[in-house]
């Protein structure tokens, strides 16, 4: 999942329906730890991930890095169809890729569950309510 630092808090939300979900995710902030160099722990994500979610939003289009990765995975023939595109604030997201206009996004700003539950169905799945603490046990 590539956001911008300034996302964190949303990104880990994200990432917890999507865990109680039994859906992996890799994301920076939680698998990269003390002693790593986070640029090739990225890339090595990029190498092994099936799927692509960028999370939009003003700081992401002013992220190098969010470009970076979102390139890669424009670039990569393994992800074709899947790159998934989150809207979690109004920005212009055509400044990371003139190409996201053409994928469909799902939409978080109006409502967290609604767009959890459209995310959820990439992979066919039904939402559940993530427990009232929004945060789920690491392993």
């Amino acid at each position: 999942m590539s956001h911008a630092s300034a996302n964190r808090a949303f990104a880990s939300r994200v990432a917890d329906v999507l865990r109680v979900h039994r859906v992996a995710v890799w994301y920076s902030s939680a698998n990269i730890v003390g002693a790593q160099q986070w640029h090739d722990e990225i890339g090595a994500a990029l190498d092994r991930c099936d799927c692509f979610v960028v999370i939009l939003s003003h700081a992401a289009v002013a992220s190098p890095w969010v470009k970076r990765e979102l390139i890669y995975a424009l670039n990569d023939d393994r992800y074709g169809e899947r790159i998934v595109p989150i809207v979690h604030s109004r920005c212009d997201w055509a400044r990371l890729s003139w190409t996201l206009d053409a994928i469909q996004m799902i939409d978080f700003r109006r409502s967290f569950e609604d767009g959890c539950r459209a995310l959820l169905r990439v992979w066919g799945l039904a939402y559940r309510q993530v427990p009232s603490s929004g945060r789920t046990k690491r392993p």
